[in-house]
């Protein structure tokens, strides 16, 4: 009998559960371009006041949030300042630029280990001909970071950095559900910390699709024109919104199972030098596979033969995803598979 599939490449595979299905079909909808769609509404109201903020608006994508986050803080022309494995820069098609005319200046990744002192040397002000700064970005947790947490105290420090200089701190909070776990963080306190966020639906909470866009009321009214500039602008979404706001309410808390099964893969695979389990504190799990005589697509190849899929990052980087859709069956086979590989 063929090995059931074991799917670590992220946490964007899942499937709606069936009380998810149930929301789902059960939706109440309208139409979301007049505002009247109540499951919509009350899902942006629902995650806006989770994070502490007067305003939510719901898109397709996680792209597609952050990019209506910064553009709503930074001008065509105006400067972003990020890392250089920031999402928003990384993997998302040159969008920040391309729709927004937005120029970007990056600090070296080093993923959550970001210092605020560099950042603030960084920021330049209007005048003497340079491209000004107008925002800065984090990306909490840190997808190439290996699902790193910034502390709360590197936070809030950046956040007397933009106030000091004036400019806009944007969150791409994809998984900054996985941090509040993590860290025991309200996400009101991170929601104060920034003018724009973004959050995901539809990878460690399990929705099919979804993030929302966070701001201000007047922010959201501008975001607003600013989705529709982008194509996002949807009708009868409730069906969707139904999915968000269940994995909202059923699906945070549990995030810690995923977190302590990527631990035991990082336990499991340590032995081989791939990963140091101590820097595993979400649902991510980086192999760097630089000291390893098995390369990450070979890696990958072999894994794939017996059913177990990773994501291969580049030629001596992979990754491993734990989520919703995966059991302790799951973990121990995959740990079993990777073992095998890595010890040739």
């Amino acid at each position: 009998m063929a090995e059931r599939l074991v799917d670590l490449r992220s946490d964007t595979v899942t499937r709606p559960t069936e009380g998810m299905r149930q929301a789902m079909a059960a939706a109440e909808v309208g139409d979301d371009v007049y505002g009247e769609d109540p499951t919509v509404n009350a899902l942006q109201d629902e995650v806006a006041a989770l994070f502490g903020h007067e305003a939510a608006l719901f898109t397709p994508t996680g792209v597609m949030a952050n990019q209506i986050g910064i553009q709503l803080l930074v001008p065509p022309g105006g400067e972003l300042l990020c890392d250089a494995d920031a999402h928003v820069i990384t993997y998302e098609s040159g969008a920040a630029a391309v729709n927004g005319g937005v120029s970007s200046r990056t600090w070296p990744a080093v993923g959550a280990d970001l210092d605020p002192e560099q950042v603030a040397a960084m920021v330049r002000p209007d005048g003497f001909h340079a491209v000004p700064t107008r925002a800065i970005a984090v990306e909490q947790t840190h997808n190439r970071g290996g699902g790193g947490v910034i502390p709360l105290a590197t936070l809030q420090a950046l956040r007397r950095v933009a106030d000091e200089a004036g400019v806009g701190l944007h969150c791409d909070g994809a998984r900054i559900w996985h941090a509040h776990v993590a860290d025991g963080v309200p996400l009101s306190t991170y929601g104060r910390l920034f003018d724009t966020l973004s959050v995901c639906l539809s990878k460690g909470l399990g929705a099919p699709v979804g993030s929302l866009v966070i701001s201000s009321a007047e922010r959201i009214e501008r975001a607003r024109r600013i989705r529709a500039r982008l194509g996002g602008a949807m009708r009868q979404v409730g069906v969707l919104a139904a999915a968000g706001r269940y994995a909202v309410a059923n699906h945070v808390d549990r995030l810690a199972v995923d977190h302590a099964r990527a631990a035991r893969l990082a336990a499991a695979l340590a032995p081989f030098g791939v990963v140091d389990p101590a820097r595993v504190r979400t649902n991510i799990v980086p192999l760097d596979l630089a000291k390893s005589p098995v390369d990450a697509i070979s890696l990958g190849a072999a894994a794939r033969e017996q059913a177990v899929l990773v994501s291969v990052l580049g030629p001596r980087t992979a990754r491993l995803v734990t989520h919703l859709d995966l059991d302790d069956a799951g973990v121990d086979r995959a740990a079993e598979v990777l073992a095998a590989i890595l010890r040739g």
